[in-house]
C-alpha cells in the first residue's frame, strides 16, 4: 500500500538534462582544448623546433651565405667551432659572466623578497617598484645605460657622481685595465631581473608556515641570523636551485646588452654574441654557427643536469 505523502506528492519531478549538443561533452572539450591550443603549438612548431631541427641538420654541411644545405662535411664544423679562439672564448666570458651575475642577482633578489615580506605597510607598492623594471626592453636599458649613466663623457650621470669626490672621468666601456665595462654590464642586468626573481623567492615566504617561527622562537632561537639560516634558508631550498638554474639559462643566452653595449669590438662577447657574428658577419658561414648553436644547446643540457643532480632539482622531499 502506498504511503505517500502530501509534501511527495506535491514535490516537483526535475525535469530531465537536454542531450548534449554536438559540441557538448568530451567532443566538444577536445574541440575547445584544441582550438584555443593549436595557434600556440602550431607557433612552437614553426618558429621553435623546425628552426632547431634545422639547425641540428644544416650543421654538418657546407653552409655559406645560404641556409640550403650544400656539400655534407660530416662534424668539420664542429671541429672549427672547438678550435675557434673567438668561440671558445666567448665560453670564457660567459664564464665569468655567469660567476658575477647568478650569486650577485641571488642575493640581491632573496634580499629583496626579505624586505619586502616583513613590510607592515605599503607591501604591494614596492613590490610593484621592484618588480617594474622586469617589463623593460633590454634594449632600452642598455641604451640608457650606455647613453645616460656610463656615457663615459664628462657629464655623464656616473661620471659626474664620481666627480664630485675627485675621480677623473672612466671610458666605462673601452677596454681598459680593469676592464669596466663588466660593471656596466652587471648593473643593467642586476636592475632588469632581480624583481621577477624577488617575486619567485616571495612567493616562497609567504609558503613557509608561521608555526616553524613559533616553535623556533620557543626552543630559544633569536630572530635575524639565526632563524634565516636555520629555518627560513632550508625552506627556500627548492626556489634557490630553480632560480640558479633560470639564472644560468638565462646567462647563457645574455645578447641584447652585450650587443648594444660593446658595438662590433672583438672582445667581450658572449657565446650567442659570438654565433650571430660568424653566422651573419663577414663570411655568413651559417653551417659553422648552426654547429655553435648544437654544442652552445648541448652545454646547456649538460649544466641543468648537473645541476639537477647536485642540488636536488626535481627530487621531492622524501629523496633529501
Amino acid at each position: 500500500m502506498s504511503t505517500t505523502t502530501t509534501r511527495d506528492a506535491t514535490r516537483p519531478v526535475p525535469a530531465e538534462a537536454p542531450a548534449a549538443g554536438p559540441r557538448g561533452g568530451v567532443r566538444g572539450s577536445t574541440l575547445s582544448f584544441w582550438l584555443f591550443t593549436g595557434p600556440f603549438l602550431a607557433g612552437l612548431v614553426v618558429f621553435v623546433y623546425v628552426p632547431i631541427g634545422w639547425s641540428a641538420y644544416l650543421s654538418f654541411f657546407e653552409a655559406r651565405y645560404t641556409v640550403t644545405p650544400d656539400k655534407f662535411i660530416g662534424f668539420d664544423n664542429y671541429a672549427l667551432m672547438l678550435t675557434n679562439g673567438d668561440f671558445t672564448g666567448s665560453l670564457v666570458t660567459f664564464t665569468v659572466f655567469a660567476a658575477i651575475i647568478v650569486p650577485v642577482t641571488w642575493a640581491l633578489s632573496l634580499g629583496l623578497a626579505l624586505m619586502v615580506h616583513r613590510l607592515r605597510f605599503m607591501k604591494a607598492f614596492f613590490r610593484s617598484v621592484f618588480f617594474l623594471p622586469t617589463a623593460c626592453s633590454f634594449v632600452a636599458a642598455s641604451l640608457i645605460w650606455k647613453m645616460s649613466i656610463f656615457s663615459g663623457v664628462r657629464f655623464g650621470l656616473m661620471n659626474t657622481v664620481l666627480g664630485w669626490f675627485g675621480v677623473e672621468n672612466t671610458a666605462w666601456l673601452a677596454d681598459p685595465d680593469p676592464p669596466w665595462y663588466w660593471l656596466v654590464i652587471v648593473t643593467v642586468r642586476l636592475w632588469l631581473q632581480a624583481g621577477f626573481y624577488m617575486i619567485l623567492f616571495l612567493a616562497a615566504l609567504q609558503n613557509i608556515p608561521p608555526v616553524l617561527y613559533e616553535a623556533a622562537a620557543i626552543d630559544g632561537a633569536r630572530p635575524g641570523w639565526q632563524t634565516f639560516r636555520h629555518i627560513t634558508l632550508p625552506q627556500l631550498r627548492a626556489t634557490s636551485t630553480a632560480v640558479v638554474l633560470l639564472l644560468l639559462v638565462a646567462a647563457y643566452q645574455a645578447f641584447d646588452e652585450f650587443f648594444n653595449l660593446l658595438a662590433k669590438s672583438t672582445w667581450g662577447r658572449p657565446p650567442l654574441v659570438e654565433l650571430y657574428y660568424t653566422a651573419l658577419g663577414d663570411d655568413q658561414d651559417y653551417g659553422a654557427g648552426s654547429a655553435g648553436a648544437v654544442i652552445l644547446t648541448l652545454l646547456i643540457c649538460m649544466v641543468t643536469l648537473l645541476q639537477g643532480r647536485f642540488l636536488g632539482f626535481g627530487r621531492g622531499d622524501d629523496s633529501r
